[in-house]
């Protein structure tokens, strides 16, 4: 696979630091049971790069140590690391809220059967990707028979009272098409909850629209395809200052599955070590008792994709 790395790390971004550390981002493995091209983390069944308990520990400890009020897990599948179940337990034992960002397909899963349940017993929130409500252009994205799968996986959440009950949040998250930005998340949230309930009966809480990042298997694609400038291209063009105030990476901090730390997803995507510390790779224990409040954020050509248009983050856009 074709890799943009070398073309992203020098950049002429502005300088952005860090407010109060509110969100841990945590990568539990690399292992998906889908192959989707859109993924930045190249995730995928033959991947066996997974969180281990010594690190899991760590998280929970990290969690203890700042008062940590969200933990977003994620992946791969994360439900597919054997320590899920312990860790989502442990936080909300805690009283942290817990997103799980689920490809809904692993609810179909053999050996998953009970994963619902569990989610509906722990009030984890479902960020789940569902890129269009158009058949045509979800499986072209992720794979074909996906999109009857997911609406499936939908209703039996909603069977289960997600997207109904407000301690059972349903979010869906929105992809685009190749080198298109996301359209207008409001409206395009509207039209997402008029079809999917006309059509399928399904609810859910909101829809978040989340641009494609030019890293792993989507750079590489724009490699192949000579359209890596052309999109960067538009990404510049889009950029607007007014969504600096509120990048994600700003209050969030990410952890890979080794437990060492970055900025954001993307940065440890693109092994871009956090700033905050004097190691050059830092590690979660090395920040147990380390404030990183204004200090400097890792930035790249990618950080253009956060900032275009109405903004981008794993909580949907930053303006609309």
């Amino acid at each position: 696979m074709l890799d943009t790395k070398p073309l992203l790390l020098e950049t002429d971004f502005p300088p952005i630091t860090r407010s109060k550390l509110v969100t841990l981002q945590v990568n539990l493995g690399y292992l998906c049971n889908l192959s989707c091209t859109h993924c930045h983390v190249n995730a995928g069944p033959k991947r066996t790069e997974l969180m281990s308990m010594e690190v899991v520990e760590m998280v929970l400890d990290f969690i203890r140590a700042n008062d940590i009020r969200i933990l977003d897990l994620t992946g791969g599948a994360p439900e597919m690391n054997p320590h899920f179940k312990y860790l989502v337990k442990e936080a909300r034992a805690l009283d942290v809220e817990v997103i799980d960002r689920c490809n809904l397909m692993i609810l179909h899963e053999p050996g998953y059967e009970d994963l619902a349940q569990f989610l509906v017993d722990n009030e984890v929130v479902i960020t789940a990707s569902l890129p269009c409500y158009l058949e045509e252009n979800v499986e072209k994205q992720r794979g074909k028979g996906i999109f009857d799968g997911s609406i499936s996986a939908l209703q039996l959440l909603n069977s289960l009272g997600y997207g109904k009950q407000d301690n059972l949040q349903l979010n869906l998250v929105y992809n685009p098409i190749d080198l298109n930005l996301p359209p207008a998340q409001v409206g395009l949230e509207a039209d997402y909850k008029r079809i999917l309930k006309e059509q399928f009966d399904i609810e859910f809480n909101q829809l978040f629209t989340i641009t494609n990042m030019p890293i792993s298997r989507f750079g590489g694609m724009l490699l192949a395809k000579g359209l890596y400038v052309k999109y960067m291209g538009i990404l510049r063009d889009n950029y607007s200052a007014e969504n600096l105030e509120t990048v994600m990476c700003r209050t969030l901090l990410s952890v890979d599955y080794q437990g060492y730390v970055y900025d954001c997803d993307f940065n440890q995507m693109l092994e871009m070590p956090l700033l905050a510390s004097n190691k050059p790779k830092p590690h979660l224990k090395d920040l147990l008792e380390k404030s990183l409040d204004g200090s400097m954020i890792a930035v790249g050509e990618h950080c253009y994709g956060c900032t275009a248009g109405q903004g981008s983050s794993c909580g949907g856009a930053l303006n609309d």
